[in-house]
């Protein structure tokens, strides 16, 4: 039976006795090899910086491994020996790149005439090389994922829900604002109904109804007014300080929306079906939060997020206190103008 050192020993009596075909002149100095990557890559969400991060990590594989053939094709044997001594001393490297890498690279060093690397040293004849053990798929260098599910929230039921985790030892990272978050006017409702946005967003009101609106808020600190304005038209709000924002139209009495201001990094808003997921979270202790319009308080329950993500589920009341009237921009009450 070929043992796997005896398929090496076959392998690399290949290599060494291979003589590559002269390659044309115009082709002898490959461009296509090179230390950054070809492909600009976008990083706008926590997802595009770990596919980032893995793309990236590929290419230095591939480029140790084709640079180090280059180079013992061309007879630069301490290139060849150093480009594959790196690649072995990648941290959780494949075992079977590892392991089909390491006896060339042994090779390679002593041709060009020094001991080898104590990367590579530790195999021989006698003694397997032992695989690194692999650690579980991140979504980015050292964040995983908690997923759930929301339950409650009486007549509205939970979807729209808000979550957020916060650090249990208080050093929950300052969240950066989010960008391009909108809120339309369509058919006298705001859409979406809740947006969650961190502190420090600024939110576009956009009117795409055929009559004039005039949004405002007399949740404090974050109360505002921006006026009325037309069809077709935006104004803008800017959201400093981490709570719920009732939004109203002083107009339209039925009109009726939120938006809730997070101090977290780490949220998300549950589905119709109150599921959730929030992304790039670090392994840790936390406190998970969920705020539902329909419920009288924030509920708060302890999660341990570990190596391979995390689940939790949570319940959002249904309680909350129905104001008995709608306020008007100076909250006074006012009645429901029907058909307007």
């Amino acid at each position: 039976m070929v043992t796997a050192m005896t398929a090496h020993a076959l392998a690399l009596a290949a290599l060494l006795a291979a003589k590559p075909a002269p390659a044309p002149a115009s082709q002898a100095k490959p461009t296509w090899l090179g230390d950054e990557l070809p492909l600009p890559l976008a990083v706008r969400t926590p997802d595009d910086l770990a596919f980032k991060a893995l793309t990236e990590r590929q290419y230095l594989v591939f480029n140790l491994l084709a640079e180090g053939k280059l180079a013992w094709d061309s007879g630069d044997y301490p290139k060849a020996a150093a480009r594959w001594e790196a690649l072995l001393r990648l941290p959780d490297l494949s075992p079977k790149i590892a392991e089909g890498v390491r006896p060339f690279a042994i090779e390679a060093r002593k041709r060009a005439g020094g001991a080898p690397a104590s990367t590579v040293s530790t195999a021989t004849a006698s003694e397997p090389v032992t695989p690194p053990v692999e650690k579980p798929e991140r979504t980015g260098p050292t964040t995983v994922t908690l997923r759930g599910t929301v339950t409650g929230g009486g007549a509205y039921g939970p979807g729209g829900a808000v979550i957020w985790l916060e650090r249990r030892d208080g050093n929950t990272p300052h969240p950066k604002p989010a960008k391009n978050k909108v809120i339309v006017q369509r058919n006298k409702t705001f859409m979406p109904r809740v947006l969650a946005v961190p502190v420090g967003t600024t939110v576009d009101f956009r009117n795409d109804d055929d009559l004039y609106h005039d949004v405002f808020s007399l949740s404090k600190p974050n109360s505002f007014d921006l006026g009325l304005y037309k069809s077709g038209t935006s104004r803008s709000q800017k959201f400093d300080t981490a709570g719920p924002v009732q939004l109203l139209c002083n107009i339209h009495a039925s009109m009726q929306g939120w938006v809730y201001v997070v101090k977290s990094p780490w949220y998300a808003q549950a589905d119709g079906n109150g599921s959730y997921s929030i992304r790039g979270v670090p392994p840790g202790e936390y406190v998970l939060h969920a705020w539902s319009e329909a419920a009288a308080k924030v509920t708060e329950q302890n999660v341990r997020v570990g190596e391979l993500g995390a689940s939790a589920n949570i319940e959002v009341g249904g309680d909350a206190n129905k104001s008995a009237f709608v306020p008007d921009k100076y909250g006074k009450a006012r009645q429901v103008q029907l058909g307007y």
